[in-house]
């Protein structure tokens, strides 16, 4: 197939039901590597997550004008159309992220409000609706040149109706009265035809949030950033990395940048939205040769581009993390103490919040099922979710069903205080909800974290370190061997030994195993809590685990 310098891809699903999405693009400048990207693995790898399932086909045009059209087909069978634009070096230009707020989305509250106006006229009791729009931009860049620059653009709407005990949810990326027209015919055709939930149903309207936007939150950064800014970005992290000695090839560096609005109405009565930003730069590198070659990162996002960790440190992380795997060798298998690096102990935090989740604990699902207002890590604990948390990644003015979010104990003085809750599953624990839903476009509301931290404890890393003899320093977690109802653990991990309290030489292929119950109780967090997830904890010791290797 030919190279194209605009390329347009439009699928028709069968369903007749339109949607719109942009996905990325394809040149033959000389500052793009050209890319092969086959129709059938693209179809592939959207089936499930654009049209849930449904089939479709795709057309492809060479659009060599991008003013006056397409001027190719290459292939075509369409039930209706979705399309996807693909952007390309030509539309230069800066992406302010002060404008990278949708035109589209000026009107979302508009929309939002015909359709739950069309569904209850068409027979619903009840409705919501929600907007998503976003844009972005990302550049790729590696062993010096710049390898991609990609913007994208995205606005959809997602409507759920619900009529007596049944409901159903649909979205569509087609704004126009037509589209929304067949988005709530087909809603309330598939609520017709649902199985009966009788916990079900909207937030009570006097627990509405008052406070609708996200003013106090700082989560938009309202500078401009550009490509030539992320290229400058991505390049001098690359740059950095590769100057650490021992580094002998590149993975590429990368860097972006997108905005998000997010608006939200329900039929009781609610209506708000808010903007937020976010920005990242990474950096991988590869050292050593053959069989002994080693790869590492590093990288940092944050909501507002000021915050970002500079793109140098970044990159010398990246390559000084990666040499010092150099010579990486298995242990014996046997029982040590395991130190989790903060890039990875934030895992641990994972599986408790899945243990933690009410449809979980609903389900009857949870190793901790049983454990309500008793010990389950050692005293001194404390675990919180906090959506309000200024600049936070998960952060938020209120949930997926239009609560106000409030911070949330989960974990005091190492005894748990609250299971995470939406609506529903409130309802069906004869509980209040913690007003943290979280939807998607597609998806009803479920429970969900949010800025989910560990505080930090006393002791430094070197402290942690110090106190163990021998033990298991992890840096890298491999694999999902966690069983959620029993607690069972097993996952690869890689890492370093730790030899009379010192770092010692590199350790990769091993595998470690034990039970979260015993694991939590036994938790020693450090002092060095940072923000760099939605989830976040300390460098963690765990007082002994199954360590296999030779």
């Amino acid at each position: 197939m030919t190279n194209y310098d605009f390329l347009t891809i439009v699928f028709g699903a069968r369903s007749g039901f339109y949607s719109r999405l942009v996905i990325m693009k394809r040149t033959t400048f000389p500052l793009f590597r050209p890319t092969c990207l086959g129709l059938h693995d693209l179809l592939s790898g959207l089936r499930s997550t654009l049209c849930g399932g449904l089939s479709f086909d795709a057309r492809l045009w060479d659009d060599r004008d991008p003013i006056s059209g397409a001027s190719h087909v290459l292939s075509c069978d369409g039930h209706g159309l979705i399309y996807l634009g693909m952007f390309t070096h030509n539309q230069r230009g800066p992406m302010p992220l002060s404008d990278t707020r949708p035109a589209q989305s000026d009107s979302a509250a508009d929309i939002l409000a015909d359709l739950i106006e069309r569904a209850k006229k068409a027979g619903a009791d009840s409705a919501d609706a929600l907007a998503i729009a976003d844009r972005s931009i990302g550049i790729s860049y590696r062993l010096g040149i710049l390898e991609d620059a990609e913007r994208s653009e995205s606005t959809a709407f997602g409507l759920r109706v619900m009529i007596g005990q049944r409901s159903a949810t649909v979205s569509t990326s087609d704004p126009n009265p037509d589209g929304r027209a067949a988005l709530v015919e087909r809603a309330i055709a598939m609520a017709r035809v649902a199985p009966e939930d009788p916990w079900i149903g909207l937030a009570d309207p006097a627990l509405l949030a008052r406070v609708r936007t996200a003013e106090g939150l700082e989560l938009h950064d309202h500078n401009e950033i550009d490509e030539a800014a992320l290229t400058a970005l991505a390049q001098e992290a690359e740059d950095a990395a590769r100057a650490v000695p021992g580094v002998t090839n590149s993975g590429g560096a990368g860097a972006g940048a997108s905005s998000m609005r997010v608006d939200l109405a329900t039929s009781s009565g609610f209506l708000g939205g808010y903007d937020g930003t976010s920005f990242s730069v990474s950096a991988s590198v590869l050292a050593g040769e053959g069989t002994a070659m080693e790869r590492d990162y590093d990288f940092s996002t944050a909501r507002h581009f000021a915050d970002l960790a500079t793109a140098e440190s970044v990159g010398r992380e990246a390559g000084n993390r990666t040499v010092r795997r150099l010579g990486a060798r298995r242990l014996p298998t046997g029982s040590l103490p395991v130190i989790f690096d903060p890039r990875v102990s934030n895992s641990l935090l994972g599986h408790f919040a899945q243990a933690v989740n009410g449809a979980a604990i609903a389900r009857g699902t949870s190793f901790l099922l049983k454990k309500m207002h008793e010990s389950v890590f050692a005293p001194g604990i404390r675990i919180l979710d906090d959506p309000r948390r200024v600049r936070g990644l998960g952060s938020r003015p209120f949930d997926g069903e239009g609560l106000e979010t409030r911070p949330l104990t989960l974990i005091e003085d190492g005894i748990l205080q609250s299971w995470v809750l939406d609506c529903a599953t409130a309802r069906k624990l004869d509980l209040a909800s913690t007003a943290s839903a979280t939807r998607g476009i597609s998806s009803a509301p479920g429970p969900s974290t949010s800025n989910l931290y560990m505080e930090p404890g006393t002791s430094t890393p070197a402290d942690l370190i110090g106190s163990v003899s021998r033990g298991f320093y992890v840096t890298e977690l491999i694999g999902m061997g966690v069983n959620p109802v029993t607690g069972d653990y097993s996952r690869g991990a890689a890492g370093f030994l730790i030899e009379d309290g010192q770092i010692s030489h590199a350790v990769s292929e091993m595998t470690i195993a034990g039970n979260l119950k015993e694991m939590f109780a036994t938790l020693t967090p450090a002092n060095d809590l940072v923000f760099r997830f939605s989830t976040n904890a300390p460098t963690l010791l765990i007082d002994r685990m199954t360590v296999a290797g030779t």
